[in-house]
């Protein structure tokens, strides 16, 4: 899929990613859920940014919306000037595959897979001989600091080795986007500051945007830009002026 051919969707918006006056409401009647009130966003190629607030305020439903996994009930939703409202399922598929990468705060490995099979598993879908996806693979989980573990199940890796497989999961296939979910959920300090480290890395040298929901200050500092949530709504949009991301890096290679 090429954002100048898709199915004939019309092409606007401003942005690598633009929300136009997008609501999402969840159900019907008097159980009707308004998780996201008409808001508009606007994220460019190359930012980090992190979007916070409390339990319910819009923030995961917008990332869902930005990944083609929910669509807006009114408003438009663009990716690379795509309205993805206009995008049939193979369509979406098509983009999701080839311009998006997903990180989620459960990990979803396959248990009975190795690490690399695991990081393999999206080139599997593009059709990629398995000669070439290995090598994708490894060079992807060494980028996380992970050579060496490339036959390891997900339980004989500690919480920390385990998103890090996700995050070369989600890198192999070359995204343009990365889009994390609660990334650090599940870890440590110590263990969500080497995911931070890592995702930061991404952004500072390679340019990969990345759109990341936390409830942690500590890991929202990280990002150059900080939307917050409420009800549905964004109530702030600024600059990180300080990120932490910007500061010497660590080595991402960490033990366990």
């Amino acid at each position: 899929m090429s954002a100048d051919g898709a199915g004939g969707a019309a092409a606007t918006g401003d942005g690598l990613i633009c929300f136009e006056q997008v609501t999402k409401v969840y159900g019907q009647g008097t159980g009707a859920v308004r998780a996201l009130a008409g808001i508009d966003l606007r994220i460019g190629a190359g930012e980090f940014v992190a979007l916070m607030g409390p339990s319910g305020s819009g923030k995961s439903t917008t990332l869902q919306i930005m990944g083609c996994l929910d669509v807006p009930t009114a408003g438009s939703s663009f990716f690379r000037g795509l309205d993805t409202a206009t995008l049939g399922g193979d369509d979406l598929s098509l983009l999701r595959r080839n311009y998006l990468g997903f990180v989620f705060q459960g990990f979803h490995l396959l248990a009975r897979t190795s690490a690399l099979e695991n990081v393999e598993l999206p080139l599997v879908y593009r059709g990629i001989s398995t000669g070439k996806r290995r090598i994708m693979a490894r060079t992807a989980l060494a980028a996380v600091g992970l050579s060496g573990v490339e036959h390891h199940l997900p339980s004989e890796l500690s919480g920390g080795e385990q998103q890090r497989v996700a995050i070369a999961r989600a890198l192999v296939s070359e995204p343009s986007v990365v889009l994390a979910d609660e990334p650090t959920g599940n870890l440590d300090s110590g263990r969500a500051t080497e995911i931070m480290e890592i995702l930061a890395t991404l952004n500072r040298q390679r340019g990969i945007t990345i759109v990341m929901v936390t409830h942690e200050p500590d890991m929202a500092v990280y990002a150059r830009r900080i939307v917050r949530f409420k009800d549905g709504l964004i109530v702030e949009d600024k600059t990180n002026e300080a990120p932490t991301s910007l500061r010497p890096p660590r080595a991402v290679a960490v033990s366990p």
